[in-house]
């Protein structure tokens, strides 16, 4: 009987195993909650912190922190809502020095967060570069104009060649730097950026060479040299080049493909 039993079990039809594929198992990607009371919380406490005309400012950065932490797992209305709160803290009036620069270490920690939360940041990066209230703090415009070149939005590309030609050579040297980001850009955007700090580096150069003794014209010069010779390099894969090798380079294969940098 039990030698039977098996042999009838041995003949007796199994359907096959279907295996599921592996993306069959896979969870679809969680959609950032959104709404959260807990963010809502951190931005009324940083508005709180912020509008105490400096007295709170380290309790203020404290929290800004902790919204850089929340907004990866932030849904767009959340996202947003800490954006605007960011956006505010550079409304904030704050005691002048001689000079009538303002404290600015609120501002500085709201334009480093910012750059941890692309792209909703670049309106506000635009927003406050060049506004009369920060433009003497060249320290804080120098921090937005490079973390808008780490966004690599083409929407931020054209303000910062316009910025190439600002009267402080400190904000042209930035500018030229965060110009330097659009390295991986397609092909049409860095030859139009490359154009335009080599116009800079030519222009700027040209001036110390008409005048030696310009004395102006070489402090300028030696501010954006080097990080415009830099940025070049980055757009077009030619390193270390000299300013009359990068002209020469460029008017040889501004009609050419480039190689990938």
């Amino acid at each position: 009987m039990h030698a039977a039993l098996l042999f009838a079990l041995a003949l007796s039809p199994v359907a096959p195993r279907v295996v599921a594929p592996e993306a069959a198992f896979q969870n679809p990607a969680p959609t950032p909650a959104d709404g959260r009371p807990e963010v809502k919380t951190l931005c009324e406490q940083l508005g709180g912190h912020a509008g105490k005309r400096g007295k709170e400012d380290s309790e203020a950065i404290s929290v800004i922190d902790k919204l850089v932490q929340e907004f990866a797992n932030s849904g767009p209305k959340d996202r947003a809502a800490i954006v605007k709160q960011l956006d505010k803290c550079f409304t904030e009036k704050r005691q002048e020095d001689k000079d009538g620069l303002r404290e600015n270490k609120l501002f500085l920690a709201a334009a480093t967060a910012l750059g941890e939360m692309k792209p909703e940041c670049v309106p506000v990066y635009l927003k406050w570069i060049g506004e009369k209230s920060h433009r003497k703090d060249i320290a804080l415009q120098r921090l937005l104009i490079l973390k808008l070149g780490k966004t690599k939005d083409e929407a931020g590309r054209k303000p910062l060649i316009n910025l190439l030609n600002d009267e402080n050579a400190k904000i042209q040297a930035a500018a030229a730097e965060a110009l330097g980001e659009f390295g991986e850009a397609s092909l049409e955007v860095r030859k139009a950026t490359f154009e335009a700090l080599l116009k800079l580096l030519m222009s700027t150069k040209g001036q110390v060479d008409s005048n030696v003794n310009d004395l102006i014209a070489r402090e300028r010069y030696d501010t954006i040299a080097a990080p415009t010779a830099t940025a070049l390099g980055r757009l077009s894969g030619q390193r270390d080049l000299s300013p009359e090798e990068y002209q020469h380079w460029w008017n040889k294969n501004k009609k050419e493909e480039w190689p990938k940098p």
